[in-house]
């Protein structure tokens, strides 16, 4: 079946909310196109399925990925960092999917900014990104020294961090940014 997101939401198929209570996520992203927006085009929908689950306890982090995923670890193991893409998902409302300016990592002091400009965990599509140190790979099992997501948060993806891909020289930040600090949810 295939599934739409038009003007009001979904068309055929199961909504939103429903596709998160299911283990997934439906990610809309609009098409480009000035007068078929205006005339209200459809927007075409994604479904993303976890991978796994983050599992915490008091000493470890795990990402426990589903049995069918393990071949797909093969080779993990040489790298010493990985990004991990997780789901925002105790954070999924319609109300907070339609915040598009914060203040970030909570503070006031800071200015009013775009959420594509933070790391804001409040956003149209709830996808975050981690880079965590790898630890080890068994299985279906990869321990990670830390991340910043809750205990049973789905996992969307994981990739490698490769030092001459996913650095980038010359990089700049607003002032905000460089005061450092833990970010926290913003309202």
């Amino acid at each position: 079946m295939k599934t739409r997101c038009g003007p009001r939401g979904l068309g055929k198929g199961p909504s939103w909310l429903s596709a998160v209570a299911l283990g997934g996520a439906l990610l809309a992203s609009s098409s480009a196109g000035g007068a078929e927006e205006a005339a209200g085009a459809e927007e075409k929908c994604f479904m993303l399925h976890p991978i796994g689950r983050v599992q915490k306890t008091d000493d470890r982090t795990l990402l426990v990925l589903d049995k069918k995923y393990q071949p797909g670890l093969l080779g993990l193991d040489g790298f010493s960092h990985i990004f991990v893409f997780w789901w925002f998902d105790q954070n999924d409302t319609p109300q907070r999917r339609a915040i598009l300016q914060v203040h970030p990592r909570g503070n006031r002091e800071s200015p009013l900014t775009g959420v594509f400009a933070t790391r804001s965990p409040v956003r149209p599509n709830l996808i975050a990104l981690t880079l965590s140190k790898l630890v080890s790979v068994k299985d279906n099992t990869i321990e990670i020294e830390s991340i910043d997501a809750f205990d049973g948060t789905p996992i969307l993806d994981i990739k490698p961090y490769t030092p001459g891909n996913d650095s980038a020289s010359g990089a700049t930040v607003p002032d905000w940014a460089r005061r450092g600090g833990k970010q926290r949810p913003s309202p």
